[in-house]
């Protein structure tokens, strides 16, 4: 499984005294949905039910994802004692589950859905590059970088599949265009709001929009202009566009510059 194992990470290096209570709260919310990865898997497999080699890769992908799920749930375990990660994530599976009675992508053809996944990995890759850089927490910094440099690396393999998708789909550049931008829209879906509910919030009556900003306003304060820009490059290589071109740059500048506004919106609204 991987690279990495729980044993790996030096547990024993936990400073109490440098966890943040508002990066705890986006941990706990992660944990769970990184433990759905088996679910993902199984539906990957459905919509590639008759690519073998696709299916392993997916099934090892899906054990990575959950083994994310098991070393953040640990973190946040040993930091809030409180805090039970196999309750949570019973919980967030009775109120979220990813959908497994289909034999096709809900993005229209698997090049589709391989561009839907290299935008999801986009996303997690930086997130939890973000994360690492923002915590002074030992043992989380090294979880972080463990689950950014995974979450690079299942980028580039649903890449590299992608790429044997397109020759024989032949998709056209607006087509995927639209898939990359629909899931980066996604990415404050209810999946994201019912994890921080369910981690968090579970006594409270589940609000869409209210816990949707609650994640949101934490996550995006970890954000530099950086982690943007290198998201945006992995975007655009994922639709066929120049990673490093001037479509890029201004891309990157208008992204940070919306991320930057929400996140002290959101914090205003909050205080």
């Amino acid at each position: 499984m991987g690279f990495w194992t729980l044993d790996d990470i030096p547990w024993s290096e936990l400073d109490r005294s440098k966890v943040d209570p508002e990066i705890l709260r986006t941990v706990k919310a992660a944990s769970l949905v990184e433990q759905n990865g088996a679910d993902y898997a199984q539906y990957l497999c459905n919509v590639f039910h008759d690519d073998p080699e696709f299916q392993k890769a997916a099934r090892l992908w899906g054990d990575e994802e959950i083994q994310h799920g098991q070393a953040l749930g640990r973190w946040a375990m040993l930091v809030d004692p409180e805090f039970d990660h196999a309750k949570a994530s019973e919980r967030f599976t009775r109120g979220f589950r990813v959908r497994l009675d289909v034999r096709s992508s809900v993005r229209g053809t698997r090049s589709g859905e391989l561009i839907a996944r290299c935008i999801v990995e986009t996303g997690t890759s930086s997130y939890y590059t973000a994360l690492g850089e923002a915590t002074e927490e030992p043992v989380l910094k090294t979880i972080c970088q463990r689950i950014a440099a995974d979450e690079l690396r299942h980028y580039k393999l649903f890449y590299s599949f992608l790429k044997r998708y397109l020759e024989r789909e032949r998709i056209g550049f607006w087509k995927r265009l639209r898939v990359a931008a629909g899931r980066v829209v996604e990415s404050e879906d209810e999946e994201l709001s019912y994890a921080y509910y369910a981690a968090n919030e579970n006594a409270a009556p589940f609000d869409r929009r209210r816990y949707n900003n609650a994640y949101a306003r934490r996550v995006y304060a970890l954000y530099r202009k950086h982690h943007v820009e290198r998201g945006m490059a992995m975007i655009f290589k994922a639709v066929g566009l120049k990673p490093n071109g001037r479509l890029n740059m201004l891309a990157s500048r208008l992204a940070w510059t919306f991320m930057h506004f929400r996140a002290e919106r959101l914090g205003r609204r909050a205080a």
